[in-house]
């Protein structure tokens, strides 16, 4: 068996005899897992090597749409993990027929043997583990099934799917509570991977699907904000407050404390402002939480800043610049020294504006160094310090170490203090490129703010190339999108007139122009 999958990868792939030779010589481990570990093979190439040898088809994207998912309530999670399974059931063949890889599937089949059409799809990585299968059938009681081979990823991403779209609402958890019910803080305790927690706590339960949904709706924030009489869950999603759900107020203590405990915070002090921090994991999903505890009239008020560190980094392109303004910020970023500010209120997107800036030039050429808080995505090549207020490691300390360390170009989180700015200035004195953001509402109002700072205005002339001020616009679906003409009090306040507004014989392309256009000038009308 061992040399007729050495074959097939040497027939298959062209890979060169010798090298699969050295597999023989190989006393432990199997013969696929060590091509994998020796690069020799790609995972992709080993499992179509497998659907060769063994005749089963391999799917690298499974079919995850209309499909139910009953089988989670009989079936740990930490099983079909442990053992990289998934089970597909099909709602109908009406509906699987739509499926381009179910038809896949059915061109496998000979012809003039067809079978009864399967009830279910099991997604495999492994043929050994057949014993596992077998249980898993059992189970679920699956008479008529498909095996098909799939990447661990694809494998691991349906069964996190599965299990996240399946859990009780946060609603639910609340309604399921009974207010005579005891709490204990000590059996609120910590798990890594929120769809792994298999505890039957209402108040554990309740957290992790607060937590879920605010990650499944993209929410950048979570407020829990108690009132006299009530308690409210609140998600900023695109900048905009949204109540996700109003729990009774006696849940309050024990909803604090839990969220208290993930991040390592003080669950007695009750009178006292607190900070922490936690990193949990829901499926592929990495997410950093920084938590914030205010001490009001009716309890404390709790606010999560999310931040999902799996997020790709975009291009500069991808922003949303106009081309003039790409082509100026493009032109800013050849320089080679110099320092460009980007301001803006909180949460209008300067980090990912210089994350993406600093993708555009990164290249293996240059040595480019960021300190952060925090440390928002990876980027790679790129060395990225955390700034820690615990060990004295502040902006300012961390700058004068990066300055040492020969960089190219540095990236500064945010100026904060004189000091800070009188190093990013004299680093860019002396060569380097500098990045950072400051905290102000224009452009304008930054020079104003490090002279403020103590800074001398013949040394910012000196050493500011370009500052740059942002807003983030909200877009609208592409979807469910309606045409919409302002009235003559809306188009007065904003300072336009019915003529300036795009006609609907307008080519898309110019629509787009001309909305972008007038969003851009009522957005300066107003600042004015």
């Amino acid at each position: 068996m061992k040399n007729h999958l050495l074959q097939i990868l040497n027939q298959r792939f062209g890979i060169p005899e010798e090298e699969l030779g050295k597999i023989k010589t190989e006393k432990s481990g199997r013969t696929g897992d060590i091509l994998i570990k020796k690069k020799i093979i790609t995972e992709t190439q080993l499992l179509e090597a497998f659907s060769i040898q063994y005749n089963i088809p391999f799917l690298p994207r499974l079919p995850f749409n209309r499909i139910k998912t009953d089988y989670i309530e009989t079936i740990p999670i930490q099983f079909l993990k442990k053992h990289i399974i998934v089970p597909l059931f099909k709602d109908s063949p009406e509906d699987q027929a739509e499926h381009a890889d179910q038809e896949k599937l059915s061109e496998t089949d000979d012809s003039e043997h067809k079978t009864e059409e399967p009830e279910c799809i099991l997604a495999i990585n492994d043929i050994a583990g057949f014993q596992a299968l077998d249980d898993l059938v059992r189970i679920i009681g699956a008479h008529q099934f498909k095996l098909v081979f799939s990447t661990q990823s694809a494998i691991l991403s349906a069964i996190n799917k599965a299990y996240d779209f399946n859990r009780d609402s946060a609603e639910q958890l609340v309604q399921n509570l009974e207010e005579t019910e005891e709490i204990s803080v000590d059996e609120i305790e910590y798990t890594a991977d929120l769809l792994d927690d298999a505890s039957d706590a209402p108040i554990i339960k309740l957290v992790n699907q607060i937590l879920s949904q605010a990650i499944r709706t993209r929410a950048s924030d979570v407020h829990i904000e108690p009132y006299q009489d009530e308690l409210k869950v609140r998600n900023r999603i695109d900048g905009i407050l949204y109540t996700l759900l109003t729990p009774p107020k006696w849940i309050q203590p024990a909803l604090t404390s839990r969220i208290k405990v993930m991040a390592k915070m003080n669950i007695a002090e009750k009178r006292l402002p607190q900070d922490g921090r936690m990193d949990i994991k829901i499926g592929e999903q990495e997410i950093d939480i920084r938590v914030s505890t205010l001490p009001t009239t009716f309890g404390e008020r709790v606010v999560l800043r999310l931040l999902n560190k799996t997020g790709s980094v975009l291009r500069l392109s991808e922003i949303g610049l106009e081309p003039d303004r790409l082509m100026l910020m493009e032109n800013l970023v050849s320089f080679p020294n110099g320092i460009i500010l980007v301001t803006g209120p909180t949460g209008s997107g300067k980090t990912t504006t210089l994350y993406a800036t600093l993708s555009s030039i990164n290249k293996p050429d240059i040595n480019i160094i960021t300190i952060e808080d925090p440390v928002e995505y990876q980027i790679q090549g790129v060395s990225q310090i955390q700034v820690n207020p615990k060990i004295d490691l502040s902006f300012a300390k961390g700058l004068r170490s990066i300055v040492r360390q020969d960089p190219d170009v540095i990236l500064i989180g945010e100026i904060r203090d004189r000091e800070t700015a009188e190093i990013a200035v004299q680093s860019a004195l002396t060569g380097h490129l500098v990045f950072s953001t400051l905290h102000t509402n224009d452009s304008a109002s930054a020079i104003a703010r490090l002279v403020d700072m103590g800074v001398e205005p013949f040394l910012i002339s000196s050493s500011i190339v370009g500052i740059i001020a942002q807003r983030l616009v909200r877009v609208l679906c592409k979807k469910c999108k309606q045409s919409y003409t302002p009235d003559a009090t809306v188009l007065k306040t904003l300072g336009l007139t019915l003529s300036r507004l795009p006609t609907k014989s307008s080519t898309d392309q110019k629509d787009a122009t001309n909305v972008l256009t007038l969003v851009l000038m009522a957005v300066s009308a107003f600042l004015k």
